[in-house]
């Protein structure tokens, strides 16, 4: 999951100029302009290491006519067994066309308020998948992105298709602009496809259907060490999508320890042309 109130908001932040129209992704115009709040909590803790995890993540897709402007601000507050508290946090913003072809990117992160890693630049993706990605921040320099590289709301539209059809697994390699080193190599496992179900906390998404995935992230420099494929992933994220590309239950996998994300507020945003 790869993640702005206004369209204006992100074109400024972002740098971006008017793009001319081109023919969205199929699917794309089910996918529905939304914020959501989530409250964060721990999950587990290896070797109980973590005694405490809470925050908060707010993500917002607004539909600016021919692309998606995102944004994604992530706060977690740990506390270690020795009580010894942590607190980091992200600022992370993409604006993707809905052709899924070209994305401008930035991600900030802080750590006990000082900042740890900026991320930005611009990547753009011919009909294979293969392209290019230059980077302004952490430092100029381009990348070469593989064939089958998907964008992050291009893969959420092909994993939905793929959950509709009843696939059971998505492999691709993902280019979501958080990593300095280009493309991470995913695996999604599809859960089967539900039927809209009551939902009495979210109204919006009582007539609509969902699946439940997890998304593996693997490092492509350890897959070519390995000759193929990392023994465990870098990072997962397990959740459930609905059909608009709304996800109200989430868990975040980091390794040492892993954290729950519950879905509090949701708002449904006008958008489009």
């Amino acid at each position: 999951m790869h993640r702005f109130s206004t369209a204006v908001l992100a074109a400024g932040l972002l740098g971006l100029t008017p793009l001319a129209a081109r023919a969205a992704e199929p699917g794309a115009d089910a996918m529905a302009a939304h914020r959501a709040a989530y409250r964060l909590t721990l999950d587990r803790s290896r070797d109980n290491a973590i005694a405490r995890a809470e925050g908060v993540m707010v993500y917002e897709v607004v539909d600016a006519c021919d692309g998606w402007a995102t944004r994604q601000r992530f706060t977690l507050v740990l506390t270690d067994r020795d009580g010894q508290v942590v607190e980091s946090a992200s600022d992370y913003s993409t604006y993707e066309t809905k052709d899924g072809r070209t994305i401008r990117f930035s991600l900030t992160q802080t750590s006990q308020g000082a900042v740890s890693q900026r991320v930005s630049g611009e990547a753009e993706v011919s009909p294979d998948g293969a392209g290019r990605v230059r980077y302004a921040d952490p430092e100029p320099k381009e990348e070469a992105l593989p064939p089958g590289t998907l964008l992050p709301m291009l893969h959420t539209i092909r994993s939905l298709a793929a959950a509709r059809a009843g696939s059971r697994m998505l492999v691709t390699p993902l280019f979501d602009g958080t990593s300095p080193d280009g493309a991470q190599d995913t695996t999604t496992v599809i859960s089967g496809w539900q039927a809209a179900q009551s939902n009495a906390r979210f109204p919006a998404l009582a007539t609509l259907g969902s699946a439940r995935m997890r998304v593996a992230f693997f490092d492509r420099a350890n897959d070519a060490k390995t000759g193929g494929g990392a023994s465990s992933p870098d990072y997962e994220v397990g959740l459930r999508y609905f059909e608009n590309g709304v996800a109200d239950d989430l868990k975040m996998e980091f390794g040492e320890f892993s954290v729950n994300g519950r879905m509090e507020e949701l708002a449904i945003l006008p958008g489009g042309c």
